[in-house]
């Protein structure tokens, strides 16, 4: 009996080959749409919004991904594990949708073999097991020895940097990265560090800041200084000193009248005013305007009041005070202030701007990011966020693994050693396996202007004479040792590019239809007309 008789007549059926065929190659456009980025030598993208113009220059896996619309449900997979690499990590988005890729282009091939599917899967998870046992096999962990492991960090995110935007100046980036997060490496999140896009200057002008730093003015005629600071952070309206009696008439008969309301108002507004005020503050963050009249009241109190404070601004500021937004002022025993042993103003080019210092979370910090325009700033940022976001992961894991395609390597040898020992036609598939990972080091070379093949097979040739640090070298095209280059990675990043893209891949082989179902019809309201 055809499809077609069971389903809505607006409902599509995709099956066996077909539907593999489309998965496949939606995967695959989008894994080569990425290839290109990966690695030092990588190409940055040109993403132009068609909403409003506004346009993106990247060569973030992530922030591609994100911006690409897609209809092909495997595409939206690889788009998926690119995004969970970056909650994650924080790095590798490019590298793990570029080996979910290339696993699905081997698995063409064995499919074509007439390989079943779940054969292919048996297969590939004995490798990946396999593949992580020798990762792991591999790793070095320097965290006891404070020297050799800070040496190890600028060393991630040197490699980190490398193929980003801030490659030219990577050394003086990296050791910004490794001193901010060495100050937060007790129990510290992200949220501790802070980055400040300024325009103006060159990127070499950018500097870490201890202390937090609020993007705000201060209000007319308060003090700019505080020291031992008691802060309320808030999110209420400071702007009822303008009459609001939205559509409604007020009819008086005598000016006094008017008077008499607008007197109402400003006395409503002095007791809110005093009511924040006998909390014992001295500075005052709200997330709304104050108006004039309240801006006036806290200076008549001697408290500094920043207003409009950004939400995410506002949250940050919070935690790292160690306040608590508050929105009702009634029960000051129950309202948590936060602390700073300094707030004053200070000017970064030429801009004035509120430092905290000697704050709740004594290590935050802010790096104050300078640069030729906002499209450099933004990709500058986009860089130092997944340098910093690997460098925690490794603060509190510990471990790390040579980079520059040696992991890669190692691991295809550890499955292929693997294959020999498994009979039948999963060892079609382990060897599969392997070669998409030998995959990843020949796409770094390729984008570096090298002969992958070459390049390849000198590493694995280095390898096999019992140098497993030996990877590529992208600067003299030859294969180098990792070790002396300095080429190391979080084994975390490595270890969840592996298995997410293993996973991913798995998945889209194991659909064989594609059923798009029919959109409910809506009700006719009207069914007499």
């Amino acid at each position: 009996m055809a499809d077609s008789a069971v389903f809505a007549s607006n409902a599509e059926v995709n099956k066996g080959e077909h539907a593999r065929m489309s998965s496949f190659i939606g995967a695959i456009a989008i894994a080569d749409l990425v290839k290109t980025t990966l690695g030092p030598k990588g190409m940055d993208k040109i993403l132009q919004s068609v909403n409003d113009g506004s346009i993106t220059v990247t060569n973030d896996g992530a922030t591609i991904l994100k911006s690409v619309v897609v209809d092909n449900p495997a595409a939206k997979v690889l788009i998926d594990i690119a995004k969970t690499q970056d909650d994650e990590v924080g790095d590798g988005t490019t590298s793990v949708t570029v080996l979910c890729g290339e696993l699905l282009r081997e698995a063409e091939k064995l499919l074509a073999q007439k390989i079943h599917p779940m054969t292919v899967v048996d297969g590939w998870r004995l490798a990946s097991s396999e593949a992580r046992k020798a990762l792991e096999a591999s790793a070095l962990d320097h965290s006891a020895d404070e020297a050799a492991f800070r040496e190890d960090l600028l060393s991630i995110a040197r490699t980190t940097l490398s193929s980003k935007l801030l490659t030219h100046e990577k050394d003086y980036f990296a050791k910004l990265a490794v001193d901010a997060v060495m100050r937060v490496r007790d129990g510290g999140s992200l949220d501790a560090i802070q980055v400040l896009k300024m325009a103006g200057g060159s990127l070499k002008d950018s500097y870490l800041e201890s202390g937090f730093i609020l993007n705000k003015k201060i209000g007319v005629g308060q003090p700019h200084r505080v020291e031992g600071a008691k802060i309320m952070v808030a999110n209420t309206a400071m702007d009822t000193d303008k009459i609001k009696i939205f559509g409604s008439k007020v009819r008086v008969d005598s000016l006094d009248k008017v008077a008499a309301i607008e007197h109402a108002e400003r006395e409503k507004m002095r007791a809110k005013v005093q009511s924040i005020v006998d909390h014992g503050i001295t500075v005052f963050i709200n997330r709304q305007l104050i108006y004039n009249f309240a801006e006036e009241l806290f200076a008549d109190a001697g408290v500094m009041a920043i207003e409009h404070a950004d939400f995410e601004g506002v949250e940050r500021l919070a935690s790292v005070t160690g306040a608590e937004i508050v929105s009702t002022f009634d029960h000051p025993e129950g309202t948590t202030l936060g602390t700073a042993d300094l707030v004053e103003e200070i000017i970064i080019g030429e801009q004035r701007m509120l430092r905290f210092s000697g704050v709740k979370v004594g290590h935050a910090c802010t790096i104050v990011l300078r640069g030729a325009s906002s499209h450099v700033l933004e990709e500058a940022e986009r860089s130092l966020h997944d340098a910093l976001a690997v460098l925690l992961e490794t603060v509190k894991t510990g471990p790390i693994v040579f980079g520059g395609g040696a992991s890669e390597v190692l691991m295809a040898a550890a499955v292929d050693e693997a294959a020999k020992t498994v009979a039948g036609k999963k060892q079609l598939a382990m060897e599969a396996f392997a070669r998409a990972l030998r995959t990843l080091p020949g796409i770094v070379a390729d984008n570096a202007g090298f002969d992958s093949a070459d390049l390849v097979a000198q590493v694995r040739a280095a390898q096999a004479a019992g140098n497993i640090r030996a990877g590529i070298d992208v600067l003299t095209g030859a294969a180098g040792d990792m070790k002396e280059l300095g080429i190391v990675e979080a084994l975390k990043l490595k270890r969840a590019v592996l298995l997410s893209a293993s996973e991913a891949a798995e998945m889209v082989i194991r659909c064989d239809d594609i059923v798009k179902a029919a959109p409910r019809a809506p009700e006719n309201p009207h069914p007499h007309m």
